[in-house]
């Protein structure tokens, strides 16, 4: 069973904005910790993992670039495991 690709910059973008029933495009470039919260559990959910990020890539996470970013390391498979751990 192969598993999903990384979300795109616009998957990303739809996650965050169905945080408060947004549209794409009212979704900033900066990420509240809510929302990523949000975010987090969003992919956990989708991907049926459980992501242990370090705190580097939660701080990196802050923005939309930055999620987009930390999230396709860690599920296009450095090391992933399928449980979040490398």
């Amino acid at each position: 069973m192969s598993k999903p690709d990384a979300p795109s910059r616009d998957d990303v973008i739809a996650m965050l904005a169905s945080f408060g029933q947004r549209s794409p495009g009212e979704v900033a470039e900066q990420i509240g910790s809510l929302e990523l919260t949000w975010l987090i559990t969003k992919v956990e959910l989708r991907y049926g993992i459980t992501l242990d990020l370090s705190d580097e890539a939660i701080a990196q996470m802050s923005t939309l670039t930055g999620a987009v970013s930390v999230l396709q390391d860690v599920l296009d498979g450095t090391g992933l495991d399928g449980t979040g751990h490398g």
